[in-house]
């Protein structure tokens, strides 16, 4: 269990702390929805947050394997819908700095595709997972 405090700091800000280790982020509303959209919003960390979760998931299975796999970058996109308002879809690019095996390929984007994050996004959310691998 992770403690998080979320303190609405006024308008259309919020600061979040991370319990154990102190760190903050400041969060506000996204400009097209009567915020100045400078920090990220609520919906834009959940995007960055599966491209995070994506990275370290395979950064762990990399660790056991002896890859180094320094240098491995998602961009992310979110496409917002409504009403009512929520994320319709994102799409991950994972960037790989080295060439894999088929199998091994294979087995990272798996890997990926099931981090803990998409294992909890709701069904209706279209993700789309892609991944661009380097020539062997």
């Amino acid at each position: 269990m992770v403690p998080i405090t979320v303190t609405y700091l006024g308008d259309l800000r919020c600061e979040l702390v991370h319990g154990p280790s102190g760190t903050r982020i400041e969060t506000d509303a996204p400009a097209d929805h009567q915020g100045r959209g400078r920090r990220f919003s609520p919906t834009d960390l959940v995007a960055a947050a599966l491209g995070a979760c994506m990275m370290t998931i395979v950064g762990i299975h990399a660790r056991g394997r002896g890859w180094d796999l320094a240098g491995m970058r998602a961009d992310v996109m979110k496409i917002m819908a409504g009403p009512p308002r929520r994320i319709a879809r994102i799409e991950v690019r994972l960037h790989m700095p080295m060439a894999l095996a088929p199998a091994d390929r294979m087995e990272v984007e798996q890997l990926a595709r099931t981090c803990p994050v998409a294992r909890s996004l709701h069904p209706d959310l279209e993700a789309d997972i892609r991944f661009e691998w380097p020539s062997a």
